[in-house]
């Protein structure tokens, strides 16, 4: 607790400076701080907003709910649809199954970050991220063409079993080869329900 305290001490010292710059600069009234944040994920504070994405803090949408995590007012579950669709297609998936996995890791939310470090819509890991060639992982088209070529992967390697495949989405490939099936972990075993009835309801009404 004293850590978490110091850190958001630390942060409340360094908005109320920059404030007190950005009034001295160019006036109370037009002074602005922005949240930004890169592509590793990290959130910085500024005044003078030199990249995409940044937005005033404190505006409506913006929050910053702990450090290193920015979240935003999330999309309608339609407005990827057209993406899901042409990447689906590309990768021999059904698109209803993308966006229930969506659904499942981020709530469609593509700014979103766990505590784990995953990273947008479809929850990449920065390594996994890397090595899928994802450049912005918080970008909605990058993040869920990374996910379903990363689960077209793990199809591929678990005989087209579903179940196993999004037990290794969660978990990991090892974990489901170690235990020779949905690994007894309470987490994935809930994640591969939440999906299978979601897959089921999108596809009822896709």
């Amino acid at each position: 607790m004293g850590g978490v305290f110091s850190l958001r001490w630390r942060v409340r010292v360094a908005l109320a400076t920059l404030l007190l710059t950005c009034a001295a600069s160019t006036g109370l009234a037009q002074a602005a701080v922005y949240v930004c944040r890169d592509r590793s994920g990290a959130v910085l504070f500024t005044n003078t907003p030199d990249r995409p994405g940044c937005q005033v803090y404190g505006s409506k949408g913006t929050t910053v709910t702990r450090p290193g995590k920015v979240t935003g007012t999330k999309p309608h579950p339609a407005a990827f649809d057209q993406e899901i669709r042409r990447i689906g297609k590309r990768y021999n998936i059904d698109p209803p199954l993308i966006k229930a996995i969506i659904y499942a890791e981020s709530s469609f939310d593509p700014r979103a970050v766990s505590r784990r470090g995953a990273q947008g819509l479809m929850q990449l890991m920065p390594d996994t991220a890397r090595e899928l060639q994802v450049s912005d992982p918080f970008d909605p088209r990058e993040n869920i063409d990374g996910g379903t070529r990363y689960m077209r992967y793990l199809l591929d390697n678990f005989n087209n079993d579903l179940v196993l495949s999004l037990a290794a989405y969660n978990a990991g490939p090892g974990a489901v080869k170690r235990s020779g099936g949905v690994p007894k972990i309470h987490e994935t075993r809930r994640y591969v329900n939440k999906v299978l009835k979601q897959y089921k309801a999108y596809k009822a009404t896709w």
